[in-house]
């Protein structure tokens, strides 16, 4: 499998296996993003929360900072609007899509992205993806995005299984 196939099956399925045996949000994020980004080829990841009507990012892999601790309002970001939209967003070149907020992008190296929700049908979080040129992600880089996004879905709800247990 020349086309790197069975590298990103082996990557996909390790950090399942992490994934299982997280016990905490940040453990959560620091292997999503190290996974994502080994396996979209990606310049930079970011994991991020939902917090009400606020989105928080609270991890990042990426060539140069980005906006790991800040928060902003879950509809005036890419993040949100996927979280929102309970879909995956593509977006070809940040200077030519109205939905970025463009002075938040400005001194960033982000040129283009992918943002996938985190339990589509409830959104609790958010991956995001980005490259430093403008281009459009191939299908087996969304594939593997939304594939961690699920991965992340099934350890959060394994995380608040284990809480509730505890509790008990």
């Amino acid at each position: 499998m020349a086309d790197g196939s069975a590298a990103r099956i082996l990557t996909l399925s390790q950090a399942m296996e992490t994934l299982s045996l997280c016990r905490t949000m940040e453990d959560v994020a620091r292997e999503v993003r190290t996974a994502a980004r080994a396996l979209t080829g990606a310049d930079g990841i970011t994991v991020v929360l939902r917090e009400a009507r606020m989105v928080r990012y609270i991890d990042e892999d990426a060539i140069a900072p980005l906006w790991k601790g800040r928060a902003f309002p879950i509809g005036q970001c890419i993040s949100g609007l996927a979280m929102l939209g309970r879909e995956t967003i593509v977006i070809e070149d940040t200077a030519a899509d109205s939905r970025v907020p463009h002075e938040l992008y400005a001194d960033t190296f982000v040129r283009s992205m992918a943002m996938a929700p985190v339990r589509k049908s409830e959104p609790v979080a958010a991956i995001g993806a980005y490259w430093a040129v403008p281009r459009t992600p191939h299908d087996v880089e969304i594939a593997c995005l939304e594939g961690m996004a699920q991965a992340a879905s099934v350890a959060i709800e394994m995380m608040s299984l284990r809480t509730a247990l505890a509790e008990r």
